[in-house]
């Protein structure tokens, strides 16, 4: 085994008067490989500010060339990268495309160097936890640490004796775009700006980030550099008076383009220390400056340290678990941690956010902002898991979402830094407000929400900027193949469209709107005008009803573009029907067949565990009478053969969460099937005990027992369930009996 293999195995572990931080109990490497794209780095719950290493340029061949490898191309870290070319600021975790891992400060030794190929380093000694990252960079011989708080970071870099530098390097970065400015304000002083945009290379506007960055002593000699084409410095021209640095008369030592940056250099003793702290902003630099002010009056990197792994702890604490399995108890923490990461606040401590369009806009807010709402994803698991944890924060994220269209006249979809990128398929908004709504979670304004939901599945044509293909579902029930590229994906664009029909259906139910309910409800029963008897599939189909030719519902199966389906084929989609699955067994011949069929799936290889999709699909087991146990015996086998405590230990792309939380809900044993739908399907606990507390301001109880009795070690089949000891007769529970407080309780046997 590896030095940095152990690592992954040493936690630092901290003590409260109340026991053990269950900050210990989470391993920021998970995730880190396998195409997970998590980071190591250190990140404060839902922060606009993280700092993370950034090793997606490295060194690597016979010839030890600098290369830029595309696998790695939308993570700022990747676990087998050896070669370390800085810390970044704005980072994303769990996406798909490359965007942010902007801002880089980076601690070298030795003559001034300002292309990465030369300057970055390879690393060891490396350790990770909540609010903490450090490593020490093996051709400078420098500790590097790093913290950070909301909407800021602080790096702590303790130097060799002789010279020492710090660069700031504006050109790296994972960003398709390559703008930016820095100046030079004092010798402990620089701010500037960033550009970023264009996620996943589409077309959406770009908007900066701002900086200020302040460091703890002032440099010796300090200035700017650009790749011209040769990367070449610019020494600033400053005077000292009285031991003070300061400017000459109105100069400004500034500079803007692309492959810019900042250096300070030093003449450093053995184990000095020089901290750097970083303020960000998306509104503007007087902004950027204040965030770290109010957030980092001084340089305190400890108590910095100390108050960000506090917040992890409250927030990890909402729901204890008990159990001999600590590698168990890894993987739920872990989990949970990564679903509290996105979406982040954009809004500064002044209350100034950029306006959701890209605009250059800014308005100010006395609650929260947030923003990355990878919502493809996230709107099947992530956001009902908040609304039962976390509830204030899933209300602070609706206001959000219905703040963003009364700006931006539409419903985000897969927004970003408040920018649309109309990333992925679907109407994925509209589920999250109605579950949020159902689930007791009120107060926003739903009246405000409910026109946006109605306007998206309404409006015909071009004018529809979040339904594409909505005049052939709306005339003829599903999305007509010609009528959109194939990165729409007919199939899926309808099934999620049906989805989000059947939740403005549920919507306006509660809301007493009897007519819009059988309109909405109708529209969402659609599904059947794809279902092809020949083939059992939901197929792909023309505006004159004719079926795609040729068909194979196994073409697309690893993530290969395919005609009629996004990120997967046929078979994935095939029981993507989560808000009618009664109407699907039915369709598909009734409980007997569908039941075959759906082992089929898992049987034949076309079962994805990394495709949203498909997560659902091991809890249909559920709605056949008889063959829960499969559900319990296939949650368990995915738990086991795809979750573990290394770098791999996610089955593929976090997408900003949601693989962690199916994690979350099957330990805990119970699972959201579709938004909306307020009843969770059973199966059996992971842990011995489990208590959730719930936010007494949106939920009747105090908290939520979840008990098992095993009759042995390897007992995982459920016998019996009592919810106050009154016995359960099915495999799904409702909402409002969880959140009634009490114990949910299981008897585990070794058959079924």
């Amino acid at each position: 085994m590896t030095t940095r293999f152990l690592f992954l195995f040493v936690f630092v572990i901290h003590h409260t008067l109340q026991g053990q931080s269950l900050t210990s109990y989470v391993n920021p490497f998970i995730g880190t490989s396998n195409y997970g794209a998590t980071h190591p780095g250190s990140n404060y719950p839902h922060a606009m500010a993280s700092v993370t290493p950034f090793n997606v340029a490295h060194r690597k061949g016979a010839e030890n060339k600098f290369e830029k490898d595309s696998e790695w191309h939308s993570r700022p870290y990747v676990y087998e990268n050896k070669y370390l070319t800085g810390f970044s600021h704005l980072n994303l975790s769990g996406v798909g495309c490359p965007e942010a891992g902007v801002i880089l400060l980076m601690p070298t030794t030795g003559p001034l160097e300002f292309d990465a190929a030369e300057y970055g380093s390879t690393y060891s000694q490396e350790k990770a936890s909540p609010g903490y990252y450090s490593s020490r960079l093996d051709k400078y011989q420098v500790l590097t640490e790093m913290t950070s708080t909301k909407r800021s970071g602080i790096s702590r870099y303790t130097f060799p004796a002789g010279r020492s530098n710090i660069l700031l390097n504006l050109g790296l970065g994972l960003t398709n775009e390559t703008g930016a400015s820095v100046r030079i304000i004092s010798p402990t002083e620089v701010e500037g700006s960033k550009t970023i945009g264009t996620f996943c290379y589409n077309p959406e506007d770009v908007r900066p980030v701002y900086f200020v960055a302040q460091l703890s002593k002032p440099a010796k000699s300090f200035g700017t550099y650009k790749k011209m084409p040769k990367y070449k410095a610019v020494e600033a021209d400053w005077v000292k008076y009285d031991d003070a640095y300061k400017p000459y008369e109105n100069y400004r030592h500034e500079m803007a383009g692309e492959d810019i940056g900042a250096y300070f250099s030093f003449d450093t003793q053995e184990n000095d220390v020089i901290e750097v702290k970083v303020g960000i902003s998306f509104v503007s630099i007087a902004n950027a400056r204040e965030n770290l002010r109010r957030e980092q009056p001084s340089f305190e990197f400890e108590d910095i340290r100390k108050k960000n792994e506090a917040k992890w702890d409250e927030l990890l604490g909402r729901i204890q678990v008990e159990t001999k399995d600590e590698t168990a108890k890894t993987l739920f923490y872990t989990a949970l941690y990564h679903t509290l990461l996105h979406p982040n606040l954009v809004n500064d401590v002044n209350g100034d956010y950029p306006v959701m369009g890209g605009g250059p806009e800014i308005k100010n807010s006395d609650r929260d902002r947030y923003t990355v709402f990878s919502l493809w994803d996230t709107y099947r698991n992530v956001h009902p898991l908040l609304s039962l944890v976390y509830p204030e924060l899933q209300s602070q994220m609706v206001n959000t979402m219905v703040d963003m269209y009364k700006e931006n006249h539409w419903l985000p979809k897969w927004e970003l830094f408040g920018m649309e990128t109309n990333v992925m398929v679907g109407d994925p908004a509209s589920p999250v407000i109605t579950d949020t709504y159902l689930r007791g979670i009120r107060d926003f304004d739903v009246e405000a929400a409910y026109e946006a939901m109605k306007k998206a599945s309404d409006t015909p044509g071009e004018e529809n900027l979040l339904r594409p293909g909505i005049d052939t579902y709306n005339t003829l029930g599903y999305v007509a193949e010609d009528t959109l590229d194939t990165w729409g994906g007919s199939v899926s664009s309808s099934l999620e469209y049906y989805i989000a029909d059947w939740n403005l259906a549920q919507l306006a139910k509660a809301l007493g709107n009897s007519t819009d309910h059988k309109k909405y409800l109708q529209k969402s029963l659609g599904y059947r005008h794809l279902f092809d008897k020949s083939t059992g599939m939901l197929r792909p189909r023309f505006q004159d009803g004719s079926w795609l030719t040729p068909f194979n519902p196994e073409a697309g199966k690893n993530f290969e573009a395919v005609i009629g389906y996004v990120e997967g084929n046929a078979w994935q989609y095939r029981f993507y029907v989560p808000h009618d699955i009664n109407g699907l067994i039915k369709l598909l011949g009734g409980r007997k067949k569908f039941g075959s069929q759906l082992q089929l799936l898992f049987d034949s290889d076309n079962y994805d565990m990394a495709n949203e999709p498909d997560i659902t699909y091991p809890y249909l087991f559920n709605y056949l009478p008889g063959q829960e146990y499969k559900s319990q015996q296939k949650v368990r086998e995915l738990i086991n053969q795809y979750y573990s405590n290394t770098p791999g230990g996610i089955p593929g792309n976090d997408d900003t969460g949601t693989l962690s939380t199916w994690l979350l809900f099957s330990m805990l044993g119970i699972y959201p099937i579709c938004p909306g739908d307020m009843n969770y399907a059973i199966v059996s606990p992971y842990f011995d005990q489990v208590v959730i507390t719930l936010d007494e301001r949106y939920y009747t109880g105090k908290s939520l027992i979840i008990k098992t009795n095993k009759s042995a070690q390897d007992a995982n089949y459920i016998h019996a369930i009592r919810k106050d000891g009154k016995e359960l007769n099915s495999f799904f529970i409702h909402h409002k009996d969880l959140v009634s407080g009490g114990t949910l309780e299981f008897d585990l046997e070794t058959t079924h």
